[in-house]
């Protein structure tokens, strides 16, 4: 008789657990509209509509470390099932701001950096929590699926359906999001066992900041996980230079309407979808090294093509080729880091990476609502491509195939 399919291998915790996250992607991709749809309706200003990107990803400067070390202190699906609601409730704050009239951009700010505080627990407690509930071998093929999706969720059905919502009621999609966090809070919630890490001959308790050191030696001492967290973070703040801006640019360059703007994000699913599906066929025949390389190449490429075009449909389709590429390499990166932590390690290392890689989200889009407002909205698209490309330079010699075989034996 033929194996199970790797659907099946996966297990019901697995199935949980993705099921509660598509939820709360769907809710975090109706917000991924209807915010910058709520910002510019309130300013036009550049500076402040970015300056609500800066607010959600500063958390991951401010907080990142110090919630790892929590991680590695708690049971990770109890954390995550309390943050959900507590996420919950604030995203009500907006949907009852919105319904009365009383919504401010200050307010978004507060809501949103909130937000992101709690999302810094979730985040590193759900990849934590996913080695320990799905075999080593499976890696691949559950980030995968996870990957496709949150793409689904997250940038192809929810920021249309967020704009259509928007465009009816304001607080409607922030009722929709506030619901998927709760939902997806019970579902985590039937996920059945402990997932608190053991650490032999530890002292439970340490001080916070000596932990947090500990994970930062570990990374340290990795120099691929370390090459791989500081390309991150370079991607990430390029990115983040035309994105936080990408809502003006959409309707002032392409002019596009409130719900262009929702399907034109989806389209970036469409290539994430893709990518989340053929990731792990990709490595095979790539191999992850050549992989996580021209990954990169092609996110340069495409940005600053889409800063050449001034047809939406041009765009769309240059973000579903980005979309296959960036998934791609988030699933090969994840999976590496799942499979060469060590399990009492994770939340702490896997938070050293993430400050260092979503740490700087917020300052690219600070930098990119500052360029826009100088040098116009497709100046944003040149600088960051070029960053991203510059960077592969002095990286091309430290992602080798010999590097990660031996930090995987290790």
């Amino acid at each position: 008789m033929g194996s199970a399919p790797p659907e099946r291998r996966l297990g019901g915790a697995f199935w949980r657990l993705w099921t509660a996250s598509t939820i709360s992607n769907l809710g975090d991709g109706i917000d991924l509209a209807a915010l910058p749809l709520l910002a510019a309706a309130l300013t036009r200003d550049p500076v402040l509509v970015a300056g609500l990107a800066t607010a959600a990803r500063l958390p991951w400067l401010l907080f990142a470390l110090t919630a790892g070390a929590l991680v590695d202190r708690t049971d990770r699906r109890r954390l995550m099932v309390a943050v959900n609601v507590v996420r919950g409730g604030l995203v009500a704050v907006i949907a009852v701001s919105a319904a009365t009239g009383t919504t401010s951009i200050w307010l978004l700010y507060v809501v949103s950096f909130l937000l992101g505080v709690n999302e810094t627990l979730f985040d590193n407690a759900a990849q934590s929590l996913l080695p320990a509930i799905v075999a080593p071998a499976l890696l691949e093929t559950a980030n995968g699926r996870q990957q496709a999706a949150e793409m689904v969720a997250n940038t192809f059905a929810g920021p249309p359906l967020g704009s259509i919502l928007f465009s009816l009621t304001v607080s409607a999609p922030f009722w929709a999001d506030s619901a998927s966090f709760i939902i997806a809070a019970a579902l985590i919630a039937t996920i059945a066992g402990s997932f608190k890490p053991i650490r032999a001959g530890d002292q439970p308790r340490r001080k916070l900041r000596t932990d947090v050191a500990e994970g930062i030696r570990w990374l340290h001492g990795q120099r691929l996980l370390r090459t791989l967290a500081i390309l991150l973070g370079v991607a990430n703040l390029a990115q983040s230079l035309w994105l936080a801006t990408f809502v003006l640019f959409a309707q002032d360059d392409l002019g596009l309407s409130d719900r262009g703007y929702g399907f034109l994000l989806a389209a970036m699913a469409v290539g994430g979808v893709v990518g989340g599906v053929l990731s792990g066929r990709i490595t095979r025949v790539l191999g992850p090294a050549p992989a996580l390389l021209g990954c990169l190449v092609v996110d340069g490429v495409v940005t600053i093509a889409m800063g050449l075009c001034s047809s939406a449909w041009a765009v769309a389709a240059l973000s579903v080729l980005s979309g296959v590429f960036i998934v791609t390499w988030n699933v090969i990166t994840v999976s590496l880091r799942q499979r060469i932590i060590p399990d009492h390690l994770f939340g702490r290392v896997n938070s050293v990476y993430r400050f260092i890689g979503w740490g700087a989200i917020p300052i690219g889009a600070i930098l990119g609502g500052i360029l826009a407002d100088a040098f116009g909205l497709r100046s944003t698209f040149f600088v960051g491509g070029a960053v991203v490309l510059v960077a592969l330079i002095p990286a091309w010699s430290r992602i080798t195939p010999a590097e990660i075989a031996a930090a995987e034996a290790r």
